[in-house]
């Protein structure tokens, strides 16, 4: 049972003079159905992977508008879909994570971007900047100034993100370049409502199909000697068509302050919330939001309007740009603008706010503090600086509270997740013959690199690892190791890894999660997932995949690879096993294991309620549930260390004459058995122990479960 949606495609389905409630990313999705799309492409990352998950799941809903909805093999595909924009009067969104995401899709952007489009192009890109982000922390603004995209970010409030979808198409269309919307986190998941319109259903669909194609036209191609033109259009044409549709449409909002109307502040329209509540903690605004100082919000943050930048700052005492990340793009463009114009009000921004970092409400405040202690009053700035000292002695009682500072939390495999018992098995391996230099990827697999596994020397892409160990391998003695997952295998790693890899002959081994999905993302379906009729509703952790979906062995033999192995991820000795052979086999090139375990979570989805099930119908289930003996526990946590599940934790010893704690296998566990089999394969104490609980047993099972309870009575009192 795969994750539902079914309560947000209703949503999707709200007609005229209705109203929606709910996140912002579902609001998106529902903009996209009301301002006409025909189709909606894109790959999966968080924050806006419920966009195409819905659409995904919404198919009949799709099929009745006539809109074509793909899930692609990475963003360079999803961004080549809207090649059907070029030619066609056919509106297409496509969404994927960035920054990661635009730098897999910029080849197809680039070449986008040049001829521009007819019909309106919109990507819709989850802006993953902060502390609290998953990858590299750099802007998708530089992409809207080298390749010349439109680039909107939206205030977060439903009603006016869904309006920025809707003139995303149209200012798409009017200036014929592509159109980013850049949605950070916050605004994917902020909550609210807005009243909808019908979903329009596109006037060339899948149930309207054209008659012929496009008549051939070679300045509709990114391809020399028209690139040159091109690039003279997005120029003299397309950006000034732009900056005429944003002013005409009122896209960015100029809010006039009612006390300070003297001073403003240019804020990207993503950070507008966290700017008002800032203001309100500085007494500078109130409990509805109006603020005491002008705000110019950038709803479109490229490109800008330089007369409305001069207008908004010409008879301003100072103004402040809120920009997010660095380099300020913003800010230099916004000064080279007043500098042309002579305009000399000050402008400040990176002088005062942090060059780097999420701009959440104390990031803002306590930048924007000294910019109101030298232009209002440092009476006023005190209150902003009052509020983040208590903010930090809010932290620093905490720490008092607990002895020490909060301890840091990184994220962790999930209990019963497959891919842990073969970082235990790898720890086990390096013991024998020495520490291996090891490339790393993006995936679930990556959360390998926290403890107690520590493993990884480097991470360069999704699907790259094996391609990132290439100029390593010929400078080890020891052979190299790539780990990479079955969703980047599909994504990036078959070309950039394998097929180089075995062009150049190279002596290195690659380790394949096969858990059946792309599961860091959300467990989305990809080519290797087994069909809904194949999986086995056993549940038995050792649930093959490889019976149902043999995509990845026969694709990788064809390709070629000679030596290919694959192993029960949970069966840690045997995992140990085929390493060791991988490093020290005789052979002579690609050595590939497939480590195969379904991903737990989907697994749970599924077994779950066919357990309820049975027990309702009255049916004899059986639950493996595993403890440790606490009087045979040694109390050296070395089982802890190996598998770092966060079901097996310490418990006070039992034993008076004894101050070590002992393991123990706390509620929460399912089952997966890894904690035996480290003990196993490490030779660790025999203290796990493995138990049955068997729910509606037959009258032989409950007649021998009273004979083993007087017998255990009697041996206790003798």
């Amino acid at each position: 049972m795969e994750v539902s949606f079914v309560e947000e495609i209703k949503s999707l389905r709200l007609g005229d003079g209705e109203r929606f409630h709910g996140e912002g990313i579902l609001a998106v999705t529902k903009a996209l159905l009301q301002s006409g799309v025909a189709y909606v492409g894109g790959y999966q990352g968080a924050p806006v992977s419920h966009l195409l998950d819905v659409m995904v799941q919404a198919k009949p809903l799709m099929q009745e508008l006539g809109v074509h909805v793909e899930a692609c093999s990475n963003e360079a595909s999803a961004a080549a879909m809207l090649g059907a924009s070029i030619h066609y009067p056919l509106r297409g969104a496509v969404t994927w994570k960035s920054i990661v995401g635009t730098n897999v899709a910029s080849d197809a952007l680039s070449n986008l971007a040049s001829p521009g489009v007819i019909g309106g192009a919109l990507i819709v890109v989850g802006e993953d900047y902060g502390e609290g982000a998953s990858v590299i922390q750099e802007r998708t603004h530089a992409y809207a100034l080298k390749s010349c995209l439109c680039l909107l970010d939206p205030r977060p409030d439903l009603a006016k993100m869904v309006d920025m979808v809707e003139h995303g198409f149209a200012l798409s269309e009017a200036s014929n370049m592509p159109a980013i919307l850049e949605l950070r986190i916050r605004a994917c998941h902020v909550r609210g409502s807005f009243v909808t319109k019908a979903n329009r259903a596109p006037a060339v669909s899948t149930r309207h199909l054209m008659a012929e194609p496009a008549r051939f036209d070679y300045m509709r191609l990114a391809h020399p000697p028209v690139t040159f033109q091109q690039e003279k259009r997005k120029l003299e044409e397309r950006i000034p068509a732009a900056r005429d549709y944003i002013v005409k449409h009122g896209l960015n909002e100029s809010m006039p302050g009612d006390k300070h109307a003297d001073l403003g502040l240019i804020v990207q329209g993503g950070l507008y919330n966290s700017l008002v509540r800032s203001l309100q903690v500085l007494g500078l605004a109130d409990e509805n939001g109006d603020s005491a100082l002008s705000i110019l919000v950038l709803n479109v943050t490229y490109p800008l309007v330089p007369t409305q930048i001069a207008d908004f700052c010409q008879d301003k005492r100072a103004v402040m740009v809120v920009e997010e990340g660095q380099p300020e793009y913003l800010e230099q463009d916004i000064a080279t603008q007043l500098r042309r114009r002579g305009i000399a009000t000050p402008l400040h921004g990176k002088d005062l706010l942090a060059g780097a970092g999420e701009y959440n409400v104390e990031a803002i405040t306590r930048g924007l503090s000294p910019f109101i202690a030298q232009y209002v009053s440092a009476q006023q700035a005190s209150t902003g600086q009052q509020w983040l000292r208590d903010l930090q002695q809010r932290r620093t009682d905490v720490a008092q509270v607990l002895g020490q500072a909060l301890p840091a939390r990184p994220p962790s495999f999930c209990i019963g997740c497959p891919e842990r018992p073969v970082f235990s098995a790898l720890k086990l391996v390096q013991q024998d013959i020495g520490e291996l230099h090891i490339a790393a990827d993006i995936g679930c697999h990556a959360l390998g690199t926290f403890e107690p596994f520590s493993t990884g020397h480097s991470i360069l892409g999704y699907g790259m690892s094996l391609a990132s160990r290439a100029g390593v391998s010929p400078m080890m003695q020891r052979r190299t190791l790539a780990i990479m997952g079955d969703g980047g295998f599909w994504h990036n790693g078959l070309l950039t890894g394998v097929q180089s890899a075995l062009f150049n002959g190279d002596d290195a081994v690659l380790l394949i999660f096969k858990n059946g999905y792309t599961s860091a993302t959300g467990t989305q379906d990809i080519i290797s997932t087994p069909a809904d009729a194949q999986k086995q509703t056993s549940s038995d952790k050792h649930t093959s995949l490889s019976h149902t979906n043999m995509t990845i062995e026969s694709t990788l033999q064809g390709l070629g690879v000679q030596w290919l192995k694959t192993v029960h991820t949970y069966e840690v000795a045997n995992v140990k096993a085929v390493l060791k052979e991988a490093f020290t086999s005789d052979f002579n090139g690609l050595k590939v294991i497939i480590a195969e375990g379904e991903c737990q979570l989907e697994r749970q989805r599924r077994i779950k309620p066919w357990v309820q099930s049975l027990l309702k119908k009255g049916k004899r289930v059986v639950r493996v549930k595993y403890g440790v003996d606490e009087d045979v526990c040694n109390g050296d946590h070395a089982c802890i260390r190996l598998s770092g599940c966060p079901t097996l934790t310490l418990n006070d010893n039992p034993d008076p004459l004894k101050v070590d704690p002992v393991a123990t296998v706390i509620d929460g566990c399912v089952g997966c058995g890894l904690c035996g089999e480290n003990a196993h394969a490490a030779t660790l104490c025999p203290s796990f122990y493995r138990a049955e609980i068997i729910q509606n047993p037959g009258l032989f099972e409950r007649a021998w479960a009273s004979v083993q309870s007087r017998l255990v009575r009697a041996m206790q009192t003798a």
